[in-house]
């Protein structure tokens, strides 16, 4: 995608310990009503979304605060179920900033957004991190993942590239919402392995020092 077709309005699906990437894809279950006719409006017009953590895990918000970033997707994937139910397939595009909300009488909310800082998401630069830097990390990450239930195909993500593997375990991780929108807001690849990492040593010390990671 092109700078020029970047939307100036997107709609957003508030999803919560949920983040995506730029060049990661993920499938969702759209059930709601109100998200329902969002997936409807947007295959209708340029089939893309923005996908953003609200501030507070409390479900029962009716309009809760999100964060000021999200990630845009496209939706490359639909198919609706016999029961009503929508299963899509979202490609991460770019990320954006939130400007203003949008006043309407449609179910789901929109957003005025800027993607000014974001640019690079659409040319992404080769990094220079190699797969040998990240074993501990990795290591870290798998024994979290295990404790926590967690199940990856880590031999399929070998297969993927750098930032591919990067972005899935930061998308899978069992971290938490905060930590999450770290990760999603990391400027580039080298600072988000960075931040993994300092997230997953905080993750080590809560082991050692009490019986159950919080």
């Amino acid at each position: 995608m092109k700078k020029i077709d970047l939307p100036k309005i997107l709609p957003v699906f508030p999803l919560s310990n949920f983040i995506i990437f730029p060049r990661t894809v993920v499938p969702l279950n759209i059930f709601e009503p109100r998200y329902i006719d969002m997936i409807n409006d947007s295959m209708k017009s340029n089939k893309l979304i923005g996908i953003i953590q609200p501030k507070n895990s409390n479900e029962n918000q009716i309009i809760p605060e999100l964060y000021d970033i999200g990630c845009m997707g496209k939706i490359t994937s639909f198919k609706e179920s016999d029961d009503g139910l929508f299963l899509i397939e979202l490609k991460g595009i770019i990320r954006f900033q939130k400007v203003d909300e949008i006043k309407s009488n449609k179910k789901y909310r929109e957003f005025n957004v800027d993607f000014n800082s974001f640019y690079d998401d659409l040319n992404p630069q080769s990094e220079n991190i190699q797969f040998s830097d990240l074993n501990l990390i990795f290591k870290d990450l798998k024994n979290l993942f295990e404790k926590r239930g967690f199940i990856i195909n880590w031999k399929g993500l070998e297969k993927q590239s750098l930032d591919e593997t990067i972005n899935a375990l930061a998308m899978a991780s069992p971290f938490t919402l905060e930590e999450k929108q770290i990760l999603l807001e990391a400027k580039n690849l080298e600072l988000r392995k960075t931040k993994i990492s300092e997230i997953l040593t905080t993750y080590s010390f809560d082991n050692y020092n009490n019986t159950t990671v919080q």
